[in-house]
């Protein structure tokens, strides 16, 4: 049989990583000498690994992720605030089977998306699901679909993947009806999955952007009963990059 017929059957059949290495795998085969089992053996590998980074490339499309961010490109050095025995536990993803939610919280350029992204970017590694989103196009996207009708049918965006990012929360102040697709989201995901959340606020301020103590209460109950809460204190990357440029050098004192 010609190789170019066997290809034939195995596209048919969808076993695009075999067809795509066949030439590869049986010159070796033939040079090394390896018995039927071991050329087969190493055929479904190389299927496995295709498929599983077509999934992975499926998964990190749907996921929205804005950028590439990895714990290995996190300056650990620049932020020594940040527990990073504590990142290295999460990134095991236990959390994730668990349901628990992640909160960063820290001021602006410190790093909490990027922690947030890495996480995700480990989750679907690992075959997990992920979604990412800032709280502000999450509240105006649902609050689109509550006016035309269709909110149950949107919110399944944000319910079904395992890791939901939730970024810059708290940036803007929201709507009462806001706050409250807020409740609806946190409450539907309590205990069924996780949230990584990024805030510049403390938990004490939430009141102050939510508009309501008792609806923050509520969220902060749900969100917080499964959690953990990384604080990042220090300086902005942009700030300190603009500093080591020699960008924001102090105003000379009056009479020099």
């Amino acid at each position: 049989m010609r190789i170019d017929s066997v290809k034939g059957y195995l596209e048919e059949l969808g076993f695009i990583g075999v067809r795509d290495v066949l030439d590869h795998r049986a010159e070796r085969a033939a040079k090394e000498n390896w018995s039927y089992l071991e050329f087969l053996g190493h055929l479904l590998e190389d299927e496995v690994a295709a498929k599983r980074h077509r999934s992975l490339e499926t998964r990190t499309r749907l996921a929205r992720m804005p950028r590439d961010k990895t714990l290995d490109s996190f300056d650990f050095e620049a932020q020594p605030g940040v527990d990073e025995k504590l990142i290295r536990e999460l990134a095991t993803l236990s959390f994730i089977d668990r349901a628990d939610n992640v909160c960063f919280l820290g001021p602006p350029g410190v790093g909490k998306t990027h922690l947030a992204l890495a996480m995700a970017t480990r989750a679907l590694e690992e075959g997990y699901t992920a979604y990412f989103t800032t709280l502000d196009r999450l509240v105006s996207d649902l609050s689109k679909a509550e006016r035309d009708g269709t909110l149950e049918r949107r919110f399944r965006t944000y319910l079904k993947p395992r890791v939901l990012v939730l970024d810059e929360m708290g940036y803007l102040p929201l709507k009462p009806e806001g706050a409250n697709i807020l409740f609806q989201l946190v409450s539907r995901r309590y205990e069924r999955g996780s949230i990584l959340l990024t805030s510049n606020k403390s938990y004490g301020d939430w009141a102050g952007f939510l508009g309501d103590s008792i609806i923050a209460a509520a969220i902060l109950d749900r969100l917080l009963h499964h959690s953990v809460t990384v604080n990042i204190r220090g300086d902005s990357y942009r700030t300190r990059n603009r500093r080591k440029a020699g960008l924001d050098r102090p105003p000379p004192a009056k009479g020099v």
